[in-house]
């Protein structure tokens, strides 16, 4: 038998199934239905970016220091010292105040690296530099050139200039190390244990925004120190033994620097001991030397430009002597960092 019968009246089975008492769960965890409209945030203030520690970020917004978390959006995004980001929430940096990073600024610079040559998978260091303070010993760690080579790549690549800072000048001579780097147009400081180029570096940084890099225990720590007196960054020494410099710097951090000559800023970074070129383009190299550049266009294609690459014209012309005095320096400089790549 049919559970419908003619018998039933329909009024009678719409009272018995009225949806009035049906009793809707109520959503446990209270949040809101999910939507691709994001809010435009047009509260936002601008601060950047000078210190990163385990998920927080330290942003400098009108001079206050600001801890602030990222939001959820941002979680596939990198967020390194010198990004200029916009933040929401409590920007009073009182003591247990959290701002929140909602936006990254486009960057006008990336100082990158990989973890080896072969690795294109490229770790950002900074961001928004506009030179690369390289600190090298004079011995004690024993300078290598080499890792100043990859330094140099790694600056030209991002389109950041260059500076070179050799320390403990009063316990060895550098000049032959330096004479390496004779061909190219890098300026050079030379510092003592006791005797820092002062005013000389600070009218080179005043005005920019430096990230200091090297090996650890050349000193790096200590210039900074005497650049910004209130950094206090801890400084270590070089294991007798080894020869290498213990890690004092365990993360980078960015500091205000103020000169006679004007303010800058100044990123100390990790000492390393490698530095992979993985993600970087070897015609940016080639670029670094304006010089070189227009003759590099009579190249066949696919050149090398190596010492050894064939109907090179840039090779050529330093045997024609084209290239004048300082030329054949500036090649050698030219052919050592293109040959960091098959190192």
């Amino acid at each position: 038998m049919s559970w419908w019968s003619a018998n039933s009246d329909e009024n009678s089975l719409g009272e018995q199934y009225d949806e009035s008492d049906i009793r809707i769960r109520p959503n446990p965890k209270a949040n809101k239905p999910r939507t691709k409209t994001r809010p435009d945030h047009a509260d936002a203030v601008t601060g950047m970016v000078t210190g990163v520690d385990r998920g927080r970020y330290t942003v400098l917004i009108n001079e206050i220091a600001v801890t602030c978390s990222r939001a959820r959006e941002l979680s596939k995004n990198a967020i390194v010292i010198g990004d200029f980001v916009n933040v929401v929430g409590d920007v009073t940096g009182e003591p247990g105040s959290l701002g929140r990073i909602v936006r990254v600024d486009p960057r006008t610079t990336i100082l990158r690296r990989s973890a080896d040559d072969t690795d294109a998978v490229e770790r950002v260091i900074v961001a928004n530099a506009d030179q690369l303070l390289i600190v090298i010993a004079a011995a004690n760690p024993e300078p290598r050139v080499r890792l100043v080579d990859r330094y140099l790549v790694a600056a030209f690549d991002a389109g950041i200039k260059p500076l070179i800072v050799i320390t403990k000048c009063d316990t060895h001579d550098p000049s032959e190390f330096l004479a390496n780097f004779a061909g190219l147009d890098v300026p050079i400081f030379r510092s003592g244990t006791d005797e820092v180029p002062l005013e000389a570096l600070q009218q080179a940084l005043a005005g920019h925004t430096t990230v200091a890099v090297g090996h650890s225990g050349v000193g790096k720590s200590t210039l900074v120190n005497v650049l910004v007196p209130s950094a206090q960054r801890a400084t270590g020494h070089v294991n007798e033994v080894t020869g290498r410099g213990r890690h004092t710097s365990s993360s980078s951090i960015c500091f205000k620097l103020e000169t006679p000559f004007g303010n800058g800023w100044i990123i100390d970074t990790p000492g390393v001991r490698s530095f992979g070129l993985g993600h970087v383009n070897p015609d940016n190299i080639l670029g670094s030397f304006s010089d070189l550049t227009g003759i590099a266009e009579r190249c066949p294609r696919g050149c090398s430009h190596l010492a050894e690459a064939p109907d090179c014209a840039i090779n050529e012309a330093q045997e024609a002597g084209e290239l004048g005095e300082s030329g054949a320096t500036r090649l050698d400089s030219l052919h050592r960092l293109l040959a960091t790549f098959k190192d």
